[in-house]
């Protein structure tokens, strides 16, 4: 009788802690207006990367100190670009080759850790990264780099559920962080050098059963519950002859959502090939925001950064809402050089500026028609045009492909109104060349070598008001910048270097009152938490990413930085 009272005992505790555990859709919802706990990539849904915490300020910050570090371990390191998520005291983050860990948060203990079995012969563009999970129910669910879904439960690391997402050996891989909308878990997919075929999906988060997908090229076929759901756009009204079918518009950066609108709001990758004389037309729905109605999987609005792109500037980068002149509104800073602000539930264009001082492919976006103002000799040139038909004329464009901002996400303050982006000012040399499909391949069908413009700077964190495009303030940097930021009510701005530091600026003024050298590049954006009276914060550190794989003349100017992996937190002295 005592051993099942004990057994009753235990299930009971067990049940309880499962029960705190348990992340709802209304707790996702108020994750940005109490900033106590980290649910979801971007401090909320809607991505503004705003904690409300004020205990950290910019008077008390310069007590903030650590209290404690994890290592990654292994040899396993690489680029870390991962947003540590907090729940009921634990915090999940993900890393390099597809692992994941949980971790007390208050001592940095280990709890558990699940390391994914990748096959042979993946295939991933930018490094081996992962930049984080989701949270729903007791669950934790990432993505990995050979396209499957993993759900594991928060307590014990064991997994529930695993999904498949697409065939690896075509080019599809997975490094972005799952979005939890309405119970479901929504993913793109990775892999748009290979000539794979974007697509955002919606499954049941606690099962990983398939409710909906959307194409984002026009022409394939979505679904609804396992039936036909009507195809995106019309087929081949802006796709020439077969090269819809291999076209690209990868949504590897993920989402955001609104439930204010209902939407989701993915970005969308470069065409395929990056020879755009190829696929004379827009190209839709590469380069673009794709606003998705969470409930039934269509597309309500597109507006398109690029069409027919012919630099890579992949569309992806986040759309974050936020309230401007009485209106729900969504800004985004496109690889392009230019940032926008959509009306969030039609996609009208409102405002449109560059954010990069150097745009050598575009004088400006015209406001009524939405369109970009091309320069069209700085389009890469036509390889049928020369005289072998192996390489086309050779331009200088600005930004480079890889972008005035890339993944490192923006931050919004409602506080102050502005946005806080890292930016990068840097171009590339760029031509075509012929190329044909051919599946588990890269399909560019381009050259480039990416160079400098500046002799001191490449990066530069800059404060910019959305309504008239001005930048109030900018902190540059030598390397470039690869991680994100966060802002908070505490008036602090947070990001991260190459060089390996963690910096804090005044949000209104950008004046740097707070660094500390953390012994890796940081390629991740920071997040904040309380727990009891206690407000901590978070950075995964390591060296890597796209920059030092792609990066041409601006790699070898980084050569230096050592690789690392490891996630720091911090908190005020005596706290």
């Amino acid at each position: 009788m005592r051993k099942l009272l004990l057994s009753a005992l235990v299930l009971a505790a067990v049940s309880s802690l499962t029960a705190q555990a348990a992340v709802t859709d209304s707790m996702i919802e108020q994750e940005a207006k109490t900033g106590k706990e980290v649910l979801s990539y971007g401090l909320g849904t809607r991505g503004q990367r705003f904690s409300p915490l004020t205990q950290i300020n910019t008077k008390s910050i310069k007590t903030l100190a650590p209290a404690w570090s994890f290592s990654f371990g292994g040899e396993k390191q690489r680029g870390q670009e991962s947003q540590p998520l907090i729940n009921n005291g634990k915090m999940f983050v993900t890393a390099s080759y597809s692992r994941i860990f949980a971790i007390d948060t208050k001592t940095g203990k280990k709890l558990w850790k699940y390391e994914h079995r990748l096959p042979e012969g993946i295939m991933p563009c930018c490094d081996v990264v992962n930049r984080g999970a989701a949270l729903y129910d007791n669950l934790v669910i990432f993505g990995t780099l050979d396209a499957q879904l993993v759900a594991l439960d928060q307590t014990t690391g064991k997994v529930v559920w695993k999904e498949k997402i697409d065939d690896f050996a075509a080019g599809y891989s997975y490094t972005a962080a799952p979005l939890i909308a309405k119970g479901l878990v929504l993913t793109g997919v990775s892999g748009g050098e290979f000539g794979v075929v974007g697509r955002v999906e919606a499954r049941d988060a606690k099962t990983g059963k398939m409710v909906w997908t959307r194409p984002t090229v026009e022409g394939h076929m979505g679904t609804l519950n396992g039936k036909d759901n009507g195809i995106t756009g019309t087929t081949n009204a802006t796709w020439p002859g077969e090269l819809w079918k291999t076209g690209g518009a990868a949504t590897w950066l993920g989402g955001t959502y609104d439930p204010e609108t209902g939407l989701a709001y993915f970005g969308t990758g470069n065409p395929g090939p990056w020879n755009s004389h190829l696929r004379k037309g827009d190209n839709l729905y590469s380069c673009s925001t794709v606003a998705v109605d969470v409930a039934t999987g269509k597309i309500v609005w597109h507006y398109q950064n690029t069409p027919n792109d012919g630099w890579d500037f992949d569309g992806v980068n986040e759309f974050v809402t936020f309230d401007m002149d009485g209106k729900r509104v969504g800004g985004k800073a496109d690889r392009n050089g230019f940032f926008y602000v959509n009306d969030a539930k039609t996609g009208k264009l409102i405002n449109a500026f560059p954010f990069v001082k150097k745009v050598t492919w575009a004088t400006g976006i015209d406001l009524k028609s939405g369109r970009p103002n091309y320069v069209p000799e700085n389009r890469p040139g036509d390889p049928t045009a020369g005289a072998d038909g192996k390489k086309g004329a050779t331009v200088f464009a600005a930004p480079s492909f890889l972008g005035g901002k890339n993944q490192m996400p923006m931050a919004y303050s409602p506080k102050t109104g502005m946005f806080y982006v890292p930016s990068n000012e840097w171009g590339m040399d760029i031509w075509n060349e012929p190329v044909s499909y051919k599946k588990g391949a890269a399909y560019l069908g381009a050259g480039f070598t990416i160079k400098t413009i500046n002799d001191d700077y490449i990066g530069a964190l800059r404060a910019i008001d959305p309504k008239t495009g001005k930048i109030a303030w900018e902190v540059k940097n030598g390397a470039p910048l690869w991680g994100g930021v966060m802002t908070t009510a505490g008036d602090l701005v947070f990001w991260g270097t190459p060089e390996g530091y963690l910096k804090a600026a005044d949000a209104k003024t950008g004046k740097v009152v707070w660094q500390f050298q953390t012994g890796s590049g940081i390629v991740a954006p920071p997040v904040t938490w309380q727990e009891g009276d206690t407000q901590y914060l978070a950075v995964v550190s390591g060296w890597g990413g796209a920059v030092p794989l792609w990066g041409g003349d601006v790699a070898s100017k980084v050569n230096y930085l050592e690789q690392g992996g490891s996630v720091w937190v911090f908190k005020l002295a005596g706290k």
